[in-house]
């Protein structure tokens, strides 16, 4: 892991849409830029990508085929400043290895 990674966790998105042409991600932590994340398309209508995000609260929606959808595997939601609803993904910290010294 590189030391820009260092503390980020992958987030693996996934979306079925097997009649889409074109899907991307954007949420806050890509400053809503759809062209950053497109996601790959996989076996049996799946799209794919893995973003490594650090610990934190992100909002997040997929533009499939030009239009904006929430994710639908995903209940956790809210309200954005445009009247409609973002899907909302919480990243927790990675967990600290403990290690016990022999005596």
């Amino acid at each position: 892991m590189s030391n820009s990674n260092k503390g980020k966790r992958r987030v693996c998105f996934r979306m079925a849409a097997p009649d889409a042409v074109n899907v991307s991600l954007a949420g806050d932590f890509n400053n809503w830029d759809a062209h950053r994340h497109p996601l790959k398309k996989m076996p049996g209508g799946f799209w794919e990508k893995n973003v490594m995000l650090p610990p934190g609260r992100y909002e997040y929606k997929y533009l499939i085929d030009g239009k904006w959808r929430l994710d639908p595997a995903n209940q956790q939601s809210c309200a954005n400043c445009f009247g409609g609803r973002n899907s909302v993904v919480e990243v927790a910290s990675a967990p600290v290895a403990v290690r016990s010294r022999k005596r």
